[in-house]
């Protein structure tokens, strides 16, 4: 860690609110930074699709700034793009939804910001799967909140045990944090672990805050079930995606929450004094994602498909490395020896063979020792990186 990134993380100067001490140092920056000063770098920890945009989104973006489509839109989104995102879910799952339940964002990001901020106060607890997105605890703690793990291991591919979850409710439980398909797991979770979840949480009066960004990422046709499509009403979820990584849209920042209208209309008070809108050629280009042809989102799912099942193979023949086989996103999170440190094997790795990987302790307490492996590159590259670590790695002695 350099001395600039020390000095913002963990001084105590009084000119810093007390709460960004609640703010780690990103295990993914301090990676990555440290691989840009290095040559022939194999990056297995990028957290982004590498498809193109599809060209018909580009072409709509290009086209609104032709147009001179750059003002603010209204602040809850493009009216557009609302009345297309609740024709598109309500087809999906099967339920009525307006534009007054939908507020559109700066990216996912935006969206966790505003559901976890605006929500977690002293006193108030929320559940969270380890590992898990990065953002969520922090988010939490920024505002006095606690956090309340509910470990996940790689011998069960990080399912995640709903009873486990309900086990874990106590007075102070506020909510409940979701993600399915998981960053950095890549596990989906089954229908009747949803329902449950859901179900228990709606008769004890605990939110539900379901992070849904890889909701199209789901590997071997497998069905899957969104909050959405379990819960009986909207009035203790909410529901988080984008663009990002279903049209490879990761830098037009384009997400949105869904929720209660009553939710939806405080909230969007709460994005006025953020980001106040998202960006507007980029949200008519989600019009044109939603609109458009979507042919591009089965070949996508095709070709992860394919890297998921080498990186399989791959780990499986590495020494001291524990996997699964992952049902969705583009990650897989292999476990090391008991007692092994992922930082430190992360930062060898990267020193002594070029390949960046995300150590364990980016994404929770109890995942010390794993690794975060993304598969957002080409079948060559992750071939060649194994080619560097299945060596590397029968050299270690970790007893």
């Amino acid at each position: 860690m350099n001395r600039m990134d020390f000095e913002f993380y963990e001084s105590e100067d009084p000119i810093w609110n007390p709460s960004l001490l609640t703010i780690p140092v990103p295990g993914i920056r301090r990676m990555v930074n440290m691989a840009a000063e290095m040559d022939d770098v194999i990056h297995l920890s990028i957290g982004q699709p590498d498809l193109p945009t599809p060209g018909h989104i580009t072409r709509s973006v290009c086209d609104s700034l032709e147009a001179g489509q750059t003002g603010y839109t209204m602040d809850a989104g493009l009216p557009e793009l609302l009345d297309a995102l609740a024709e598109y879910y309500g087809e999906r799952y099967g339920r009525e939804l307006s534009p007054d339940n939908i507020l559109v964002t700066t990216g996912a990001t935006e969206a966790i910001y505003l559901a976890l901020t605006a929500t977690s106060a002293p006193d108030r607890e929320f559940i969270v799967p380890d590992p898990a997105f990065q953002l969520y605890a922090p988010l939490i703690r920024m505002n006095g909140g606690t956090v309340h793990h509910i470990p996940t291991h790689a011998e069960n591919n990080h399912q995640l045990d709903p009873q486990e979850v309900i086990d874990a409710i106590g007075p102070n439980t506020f909510a409940i944090v979701l993600n399915s398909p998981s960053n950095p797991t890549g596990t989906v979770y089954p229908r009747e672990t949803i329902e449950a979840i859901v179900e228990e949480a709606a008769f004890r009066g605990v939110e539900i805050i379901s992070d849904e960004v890889y909701d199209h990422l789901v590997f071997d046709d497998q069905p899957y079930t969104s909050v959405l499509s379990a819960a009986c009403d909207l009035d203790n979820i909410m529901v988080v995606s984008s663009f990002s990584k279903t049209f490879s849209m990761a830098g037009l920042r384009v997400g949105w929450m869904i929720a209660s209208q009553a939710a939806i209309k405080k909230l969007r008070r709460y994005h006025m004094f953020t980001t106040t809108v998202a960006n507007t050629p980029c949200q008519w280009g989600g019009v044109a994602a939603l609109k458009g042809d979507r042919s591009f989102v089965a070949d996508m799912i095709d070709e992860y498909t394919k890297r998921r099942d080498l990186l399989v193979e791959l780990i499986d023949k590495t020494p001291h490395l524990t996997g699964y086989r992952p049902d969705g996103a583009f990650y897989i999170f292999p476990a090391l020896p008991e007692g092994i440190s992922g930082s430190n094997v992360a930062l060898r790795l990267l020193r002594e063979t070029g390949v960046c990987t995300i150590p364990g302790d980016t994404f929770g307490e109890s995942s010390d020792n794993a690794l975060r492996i993304s598969y957002s590159l080409p079948r060559e590259q992750i071939q060649e990186a194994f080619d560097r670590i299945i060596p590397w790695m029968e050299r270690q002695d970790f007893s």
